[in-house]
């Protein structure tokens, strides 16, 4: 297939740069030690300093892969299927969220809510980053709010974006993993003050698994 038409097929959503994809027990938020297959999808121009996966930011280095193989690929897997990135909806995720539902699976996402909110999904986990903020409906949509904690400053951005947020949206604050030990009982202690709030830990780290 010629560049050209790949490149036409990526901008239609049709095929997407698939980093990895990997069965494993999700590890954060309130699907943790839930079983579910993720499906990483490369592109980011979001740019966290303490971003564990940054070789997912250049889509150029993942292959462009048709939407029809993802979603065999998944639904082989388990039920719950979970796009991450990278950043997500770079890409139009209408037409892979739709081949999902069709194989009667749940779709949730991991995003940072830096574009516009493309596809079909049951669950939204939104993870606003400063330097990039959410754009347009998904503070409306997201069922669940993630704000990562690398120093004080940020519990005054996780309010900001609480603001925003529809009433319905659960509310978690989780330590950037390099400083864990210096903010976790600054977070402990700020969940306990305002108790709207709850503690997300990477327990998949703990557990050592994907």
């Amino acid at each position: 297939m010629a560049k050209a038409e790949i490149l036409k097929l990526v901008d239609q959503g049709l095929m997407l740069p698939l980093m990895e994809e990997f069965y494993t027990i999700q590890g954060e938020g309130y699907h943790k030690g839930t079983a579910a297959y993720f499906v990483r999808i490369g592109g980011c121009d979001v740019g966290c300093h303490w971003c564990d996966v940054k070789e997912s930011w250049n889509a150029d280095l993942h292959p462009p892969t048709a939407i029809e193989q993802i979603v065999e690929n998944a639904s082989k897997w388990s039920d719950t299927i979970v796009i991450t990135g990278g950043e997500p909806l770079t890409w139009n995720m209408n037409p892979l969220t739709q081949g999902l539902k069709n194989k009667n699976v749940k779709t949730h996402i991991e995003t940072s809510g830096a574009y516009e909110l493309t596809g079909f999904w049951d669950w939204i986990c939104l993870s606003p980053k400063k330097n990039k903020l959410p754009f347009g409906k998904i503070y409306d949509e997201a069922n669940e709010l993630k704000v990562i904690v690398y120093n004080k400053h940020d519990l005054i951005f996780a309010e900001e974006q609480a603001a925003q947020v529809n009433d319905n949206c659960l509310l978690y604050l989780q330590p950037e993993w390099s400083v864990r030990e210096k903010v976790t009982p600054m977070i402990v202690d700020y969940v306990m003050q305002n108790p709207k709030w709850k503690v997300s830990l990477q327990t998949h780290k703990y557990l050592n698994i994907p």
